[in-house]
C-alpha cells in the first residue's frame, strides 16, 4: 500500500483512495457495503480507512448514492420484549452496513395507516421498510408500497405468497412438537388459547396444536379452545373460562408468553398447583418466561435472527440484488422448564379405569 503524505486537513475519500491505490468509486462501494468488490481490495480499502480514521460525510454519501441510507421499521405489537428483540436484530445489521434505523409505531387497524406510512416515506426519505406482524398483513400498506416501488421485507407474514420479500419461522411444526410433548407427559385434555385474530401468522400455531393432537391420537375438543388477544389480561380471562369447566384441562398451551403468564396468575389465585395440577406452556420466550415462578416452558422464537435476516434481505434489494426465490425459515425451538410435568389423573380417567 502506497503511503500518502499526511495533511492537517480533514481526511477525504480521495485520501483513502490514494492510500489504498484504488479509485474513489471502489472506496465508495466498500463504504456502502456493496458486494461487487474483490475481498483483497476490500481489505486494503478498510485498512486505509482505519489508518486514516476516515469518517464518511453522511450527507455527501447520501447525495452521491441518491439514497438516505435509512431503513424504516414499522410495528404494532403489545409485547415490548418482541419489539426490542426485533429492533436489536435490525440495528445490528444496519450498523454493519452503515445504515440508520428509523422506528415507527403505528396501529394496524387504523383506516388511515396507509396514508400515515406514505407521509412517513415522503418526510423521512427512508430507503426501504421492514414490516412486522400484524402490519405485514395489511393489504393497503403493501399495495401502497408496491405503487411507490418502495423496497420492503415482511417478518413472519400470514402467508407465503411473496417469499422473495419475507422471513418466516416454523410456527406450525414447532407447535405440533410442543403439543406432542404435552401428550407424552400423559396430558389428554390439552387446551389452547389462540392469538389475536389480526395476527395471521399466529394461526399457524393453532394449526400446529391441532396437528399435534392428531399425531398423538387425541380427539380435538372445541371446548378446550379459547380466543385470546396476545395480552396478559386475555390469558387470565381464558384461563378462568377453561379452568371453571366441569372437566378442566390438565394442560394449557397459550399462543404467546404474555397470555401464558396470565394463565399462571389465575391458577395461582385459585391455588391450582403448577405443574402438579396444571401444566402451562407459551410461545416467544420473552424474558418473563424464565423469570416467572415456576419458570415457563415455552417456544423460543428467534426474533433477533429473523430481524437480521430480514434486514439483510432488504439491504440486498437496495443494492439491486434480488435473490432467487426461496423460503427463508429461521427455526423456533422448545425451551423445557418447570411449568410442565406429568398429567394429574382426572375424574373422567378414574371412572374409565373403574
Amino acid at each position: 500500500m502506497t503511503r500518502i503524505k499526511e495533511t492537517s486537513g480533514k481526511v477525504t475519500i480521495q485520501d483513502v483512495a490514494a492510500l489504498a491505490g484504488v479509485s474513489i468509486k471502489t472506496v465508495s462501494r466498500v463504504v456502502n457495503r456493496e458486494p461487487a468488490v474483490r475481498e483483497d481490495t476490500r481489505e486494503r480499502v478498510e485498512a486505509a480507512i482505519a489508518e486514516l480514521d476516515y469518517r464518511p460525510n453522511p450527507s455527501a454519501r447520501s447525495l452521491a448514492a441518491q439514497r438516505a441510507f435509512v431503513v424504516g421499521l414499522l410495528y404494532d405489537n403489545p409485547s415490548a420484549s418482541y419489539i426490542i428483540n426485533i429492533q436489536e436484530g435490525a440495528l445490528r445489521t444496519c450498523r454493519e452496513a452503515r445504515y440508520d434505523l428509523l422506528i415507527h409505531p403505528c396501529h394496524h387497524a387504523d383506516p388511515g395507516i396507509s396514508r400515515e406510512i406514505e407521509l412517513l416515506l415522503e418526510h423521512s426519505k427512508v430507503d426501504g421498510i421492514l414490516l412486522t406482524p400484524p402490519v405485514a398483513d395489511v393489504d393497503a400498506v403493501i399495495d401502497m408500497l408496491n405503487a411507490r416501488q418502495t423496497p420492503y421485507v415482511k417478518i413472519a407474514p400470514g402467508d407465503r405468497a411473496d417469499i422473495r420479500r419475507s422471513v418466516f419461522t416454523n410456527d406450525r411444526q414447532v407447535c405440533s412438537e410442543m403439543t406432542r410433548y404435552l401428550a407424552s407427559l400423559g396430558h389428554q385434555a390439552i387446551a389452547f388459547i389462540r392469538g389475536h385474530p389480526d395476527h395471521k401468522a399466529i394461526a399457524d400455531r393453532y394449526a400446529g396444536y391441532r396437528d399435534g393432537l392428531k399425531d398423538s391420537g387425541l380427539q380435538f375438543d372445541e371446548r378446550l379452545v379459547q380466543q385470546g388477544f396476545n395480552d396478559f389480561a386475555s390469558g387470565a380471562d381464558c384461563a378462568a373460562t377453561l379452568l371453571r369447566q366441569e372437566q378442566p384441562p390438565t394442560a394449557i398451551f397459550a399462543a404467546n408468553d404474555d397470555m401464558a403468564t396470565g394463565v399462571m396468575r389465575f391458577a395461582h389465585q385459585q391455588n391450582i398447583e403448577i405443574p402438579g395440577e396444571l401444566s402451562v406452556v407459551g410461545f416467544d420466550d420473552i424474558p418473563i418466561a424464565a423469570q416467572a415462578y415456576p419458570a415457563l416452558t415455552t417456544i423460543r422464537q428467534p426474533m433477533r435472527k429473523m430481524a437480521e435476516k430480514a434486514t439483510e434481505l432488504l439491504l440486498a434489494q437496495l443494492r439491486g440484488h434480488l435473490p432467487e426465490p426461496q423460503i427463508i425459515v429461521v427455526d423456533s425451538s422448545l425451551q423445557l422448564r418447570e411449568s410442565t410435568g406429568p398429567a394429574r389423573t382426572t375424574s373422567l380417567e378414574l371412572a374409565a379405569e373403574n
